[in-house]
């Protein structure tokens, strides 16, 4: 990071209550209330969201494609895990 450049915050948004929080992009802000007024400036101007979170870029942990064979190959042998036997509402496993 530049050391003229404000801490990049991940956005995500939530477009009705109750609905899952989905990732919307990030931007640059000096702390964590500036971040969320810029992010509503930014991402809900136009009432897409009624919930916003912002998280430190450097706060998210992420698992790599290099990690999928060994890092996921606990669950493929716990049939119980994948929801092909109960309906999950509002997602759409074909």
């Amino acid at each position: 990071m530049n050391s003229t450049e404000w801490p990049l915050w991940e956005v995500f948004t939530q477009k009705k209550s109750g609905l899952p929080f989905e990732h919307a992009g990030c931007i640059h802000a000096p702390d964590k209330e500036m971040a969320l007024l810029n992010a509503r400036d930014v991402y809900s101007r136009r009432n897409e969201a009624t919930c916003l979170w912002v998280v430190p870029s450097g706060a998210i942990v992420s698992s790599t494609p290099d990690d999928m064979g060994s890092f996921f190959e606990p669950a493929n042998d716990k049939i119980y895990r994948h929801p092909n036997f109960y309906k999950t509402p509002g997602a759409n496993f074909d």
